[in-house]
C-alpha cells in the first residue's frame, strides 16, 4: 500500500467478510430440517446447562441487574430467577447460566468453543422483542424465530472457527461470540446490512479478550461467565448501530497498522472453508454425559470403560498412559497444583483420574473437598500425556471432525490394561442416535432438580411435541422459566 493510501481519508468500502455477514444473516433462508431439529436440542440442552448451574452460588451471583434493585418492569426474564433485567444484562446473565458449567456444546477446529454461548444475546434480545411487540399489540418471536436465529450464530462462530485460530494470538474465542451474537442481534433488532456492518465493525474494534483466564498459572472462573460478557458487548453494540445511529468503520479489519489484521492477527487476513449455511448446527458436538472440557470428552469415556479393572488397583498402578490429539497436549495437559474447580475441568490428567477412581464425572468432582482426595493428585502424577498424529489428522478432517483419545494403564507387576480408544464422544454427529436420549434425559433431570413435579412435566411435555414447541411465542417459553 502506498503512502498516499496510508494518510488518505477516504473511506473504503466495507470489508468483505463483514458484508459476507450481513448478506448471510439478512438474506438466507436455512432449509435444513436437520438443523432445526438438531437447533431444538440444543435449546433443550443450553436450558438444562443453565438449570444445573443455578447450584452454584458463584454463579446465581452475576445474573442480577449490575446494581442492586435496577431489575426492570417488563425487562427479560432470567431462568431461573425472579430477575427482570434489561436486554443487555439479561444477555450476560444467561449467556453466563448457559457456559458456567462447561456444559453446553462445542465445536473444535483451528479455534474451539461454544457456539450455544450465543443464546445469551439471542433468548435477551428475542425476550425484549416479543414482549414489546405483545404490548404494541403486534406478533411476538416464537421458539422456531429463535431457532433460526441460533443457526446463524453458529453458522458465523463455527465456519470463523474453521481455519482461523485465535488462541494462537492469545485472544480468547468468545471474540467469535461477540461477532456471532453482535451480527444475529442486529438482525433481530431490524437492522439494515449497512447497519449490521456497523455492529460488526465495531465488534472488531473491541479486538478481544486475552486467554489469560484458561490457563495455568491464572486459570480461574472468568472462563465461565466471559461468553456472557461476549454477549452483553454484542447486544450493546446492536443497540448502539440500530437505535443510536452510531457511525461504522468500514476498515475494521484492514486498516494499514490500524486494523484488526494488523494489530492483532499478525498481519493476515481470516481464511474460509466454507460458504455460510447450517454446516455448523448439523455437526455441533453435545456434551451429554459429563461436563469436561470437550478435548477430553472420549478419555473421560476411556477411563469410565477402565474403571471396573483399575479401581480395586489403584496402590499398583506404575503409570498412565494418555493420547490425545495436538490441541489435547496444547490446553489441557497440566501438571502440579490445581488451585479451583476451573483449573480442574481444564486438565486431562485430572479429568482422567476421576473416573478411574470413582467411575463418572459430574461438576461437584471439581469442587475442592474432592480435589483433596489424595488418590487424585497420585494418578496424576503417574499420567503421560502424547499426540497421537492420527488423532490430530481426524480432528481437522472436514468429513470427520473426530476428538480421538486412548487410555493405558500399567501395573507394578508388568501387566497392563487394553488400550482404550475412542474417536468420537457420545455428542457426535455420528453418535445421534445414541446421544439424543441422553440429552433429553439430561434435560428432565436438570429441569426435575429445578423445579416441582408440576411445572416440570409441563415443560417437559411440551418439549417432547416439538411442533408446539416451535410455535410457543418465546416470551411464554421464557415464563416457563422464570420464577
Amino acid at each position: 500500500m502506498s503512502h498516499f493510501d496510508v494518510r488518505s481519508a477516504k473511506r473504503p468500502d466495507p470489508d468483505q467478510p463483514m458484508v459476507d455477514i450481513a448478506n448471510y444473516v439478512s438474506d438466507y433462508h436455512i432449509s435444513s430440517a436437520e438443523a432445526f431439529e438438531t437447533a431444538r436440542y440444543m435449546l433443550m440442552d443450553s436450558l438444562a446447562c443453565s438449570m444445573l448451574a443455578m447450584r452454584f452460588p458463584e454463579c446465581v451471583k452475576h445474573l442480577g441487574p449490575v446494581v442492586p434493585g435496577a431489575d426492570m418492569k417488563d425487562g427479560v426474564k432470567i431462568p431461573g430467577t425472579s430477575h427482570r433485567l434489561d436486554p443487555v444484562q439479561a444477555a450476560f446473565a444467561i449467556g453466563t447460566q448457559v457456559r458456567w458449567l462447561d456444559f453446553n456444546d462445542t465445536w473444535l477446529a483451528a479455534e474451539w468453543g461454544h457456539p450455544s454461548d450465543n443464546l445469551g444475546a439471542i433468548l435477551a434480545v428475542g425476550d425484549y422483542l416479543s414482549r414489546r411487540a405483545v404490548a404494541r399489540g403486534d406478533k411476538p418471536l416464537t421458539v422456531r424465530d429463535i431457532l433460526g436465529f441460533a443457526i446463524k450464530a453458529h453458522e458465523i462462530q463455527g465456519c470463523y472457527a474453521l481455519k482461523n485460530s485465535f488462541n494462537r494470538v492469545g485472544l480468547d474465542h468468545v471474540i467469535l461470540v461477540r461477532l456471532a451474537s453482535t451480527a444475529v442481534a442486529a438482525h433481530m433488532l431490524g437492522a439494515s446490512k449497512e447497519e449490521i456492518i456497523t455492529a460488526v465493525s465495531h465488534s472488531w474494534i473491541d479486538n478481544g479478550a486475552l486467554r489469560t483466564y484458561r490457563h495455568a498459572p491464572n486459570t480461574g472462573p472468568r472462563k465461565s461467565w466471559a461468553a456472557g460478557d461476549a454477549c452483553r458487548r454484542a447486544v450493546i453494540h446492536a443497540l448502539n448501530a440500530v437505535d443510536k445511529g452510531v457511525v461504522g468503520y468500514p476498515s475494521a479489519l484492514s486498516a494499514k497498522t490500524w486494523g484488526f489484521y494488523d494489530v492483532a492477527f499478525k498481519g493476515k487476513a481470516f481464511e474460509f472453508e466454507r460458504p455460510f449455511g447450517s454446516y455448523v448446527m448439523e455437526n455441533v458436538l453435545f456434551k451429554i454425559s459429563f461436563p469436561a472440557e470437550f478435548h477430553a470428552q472420549t478419555a473421560v469415556e476411556c477411563a469410565m470403560q477402565l474403571h471396573p479393572q483399575v479401581a480395586g488397583r489403584l496402590d499398583q498402578i506404575e503409570r498412565i498412559a494418555i493420547e490425545t490429539q495436538e490441541a489435547g497436549v496444547r490446553i489441557i495437559d497440566k501438571t502440579g497444583p490445581l488451585s479451583n474447580y476451573a483449573d480442574r475441568d481444564h486438565c486431562i490428567q485430572y479429568m482422567v483420574a476421576i473416573p478411574l477412581i470413582f467411575g463418572g464425572l459430574n461438576a461437584d468432582h471439581y469442587n475442592d473437598d474432592v480435589a483433596a482426595d489424595p488418590r487424585i493428585d497420585a494418578l496424576r502424577d503417574k499420567m503421560t500425556v502424547s499426540e497421537n498424529p492420527q488423532f490430530t489428522k481426524d480432528y481437522f478432517d472436514s468429513d470427520k471432525r473426530y476428538i480421538g483419545n486412548s487410555v493405558q494403564v500399567f501395573f507394578k507387576d508388568g501387566s497392563k490394561t487394553d488400550k482404550v480408544s475412542i474417536d468420537y464422544p457420545i455428542g457426535h454427529r455420528k453418535r445421534r442416535g445414541e446421544g439424543i436420549p441422553v440429552l433429553v434425559k439430561k434435560f428432565e433431570s436438570a429441569i426435575g432438580a429445578q423445579f416441582g413435579a408440576k411445572r416440570a412435566k409441563q415443560i417437559v411435555d411440551i418439549c417432547a411435541d416439538a411442533a408446539r414447541m416451535e410455535a410457543m411465542p418465546i416470551h411464554e417459553w421464557m415464563d416457563l422459566f422464570a420464577v
